[in-house]
């Protein structure tokens, strides 16, 4: 991370969510180093479980991206109690915890102070959804009147004859 912000790698909102997934497939990695099918098809499992959770962060709030980068750095303290993997060096563990924390604190940092833009729809954590009337404008009839692709308000002007 210490590249990033001057190189302003991390624009996107693509990359935090592209970071968990690689992140994630390591320990399938170690698993196939290892040579350990049940290790890798356990491994596959829990990645499949961080895939969809910073997919579903990418498509709708990144406070996701942050719960799965936290999950995983407590996902390494226990990772050799819950599943043996031959191939994971003993010091892994405990690098990708400091790793994982430390990149899900940096994010939240930057979606909290608005460093990185989130879609009209995300504004608040875990893609809670605001209302998309709220800026709309009443028509004579007393019905708001919004355009549906922005959810902005599309001034209604009244016919003079």
């Amino acid at each position: 991370m210490g590249l990033l912000p001057p190189a302003r790698l991390d624009r996107d909102r693509a990359f935090y969510p592209v970071v968990a997934i690689v992140i994630a497939s390591y320990y399938a990695l170690f698993a196939v180093m290892g040579d350990s099918t049940q290790a890798l098809v356990l491994e596959s499992l829990a990645g499949a479980v961080f895939l969809a959770v910073a997919a579903s962060g990418f498509r709708s709030s990144l406070w996701l991206v942050v719960v799965a980068l936290a999950a995983h750095g407590i996902f390494d303290l226990s990772h050799g109690a819950l599943i043996s993997n031959p191939g994971v060096p003993r010091w892994w563990p405990e690098f990708c915890l400091t790793y994982d924390v430390t990149a899900a604190a940096y994010l939240a940092w930057l979606l909290k102070s608005r460093r990185i833009r989130l879609p009209p729809d995300s504004r608040s954590p875990f893609g809670a959804r605001k209302d998309r009337l709220r800026n709309c404008r009443p028509t004579t009839r007393g019905r708001p009147r919004c355009d549906r692709r922005t959810a902005g308000p599309i001034i209604a002007r009244r016919v003079t004859r």
